[in-house]
């Protein structure tokens, strides 16, 4: 999953960061709100950290104007202030969720999961797909009941495909919501990491789960 943080305690927003990638996240850093505004605009993301006190432009405005330009990405506002107008100013213009600091790192990234998967229709942790079980709170992929272990770049495609699961993911798609903006990679990265995954989600067993639409991308489907 592929996150922005909109935030300009550059020391808060490095700490995130950090936490965040060490969790499997890809994730992007704007330290005002013009930058902000920017990036989402500009690149898919699975959600937004934001910030309300920023520098050149507030963290109410960068939000208003993303809903304006209909960009549905989830968004938890971040901040030192707590009081209830705050709150509900920022559920009304489009927020979906909103933690006062200073936060707990679990609790932000258990909000966090909560809404990337609200956002896909699939409010539970433990994705299904016949008989292929994804937890992406636990991170732990189950096939037929046997434990499968996946790096975590190969757990981070499983769980973009298993949150569109039914639908055709192309291969831009998937580079652009599992690598942040800085990443370097090969142009056939994606194809690799799929054969990865085969060899350990489809190998062994009857029925394959990873489907490749040709000319179009990858999807997830339980049944042939």
């Amino acid at each position: 999953m592929r996150i922005l943080i909109v935030e300009d305690e550059i020391k808060l927003a490095t700490i995130l960061k950090r936490g965040l990638e060490e969790k499997g996240f890809s994730v992007d850093h704007a330290a005002d709100g013009e930058e902000g505004l920017f990036m989402a605009v500009t690149y898919p993301y699975d959600v937004i950290l934001l910030d309300i006190l920023l520098p050149k432009m507030d963290g109410f405005t960068v939000l208003q104007k993303v809903r304006e330009k209909d960009i549905q990405t989830p968004v938890i506002m971040l901040t030192a202030k707590g009081e209830v107008e705050d709150r509900i100013r920022g559920l009304n213009i489009g927020a979906d969720d909103y933690i006062p600091k200073p936060f707990d790192f679990k609790e932000l990234v258990a909000r966090m999961q909560s809404v990337i998967r609200r956002s896909k229709g699939r409010p539970s942790p433990v994705i299904t797909i016949g008989d292929l079980e994804v937890d992406v709170n636990a991170k732990t992929v189950r096939r037929e009941g046997r434990d499968i272990r996946l790096s975590a770049k190969e757990f981070s495609i499983l769980e973009y495909l298993a949150l569109n699961a039914n639908r055709v993911v192309s291969k831009s798609e998937l580079m652009e919501h599992v690598y942040d903006g800085m990443a370097e990679h090969e142009s056939n990265v994606i194809d690799v990491y799929i054969t990865y995954l085969r060899r350990k989600i489809d190998k062994e067993f009857a029925k394959q789960i990873i489907h490749t639409v040709r000319g179009m991308g990858y999807m997830l489907k339980g049944e042939e």
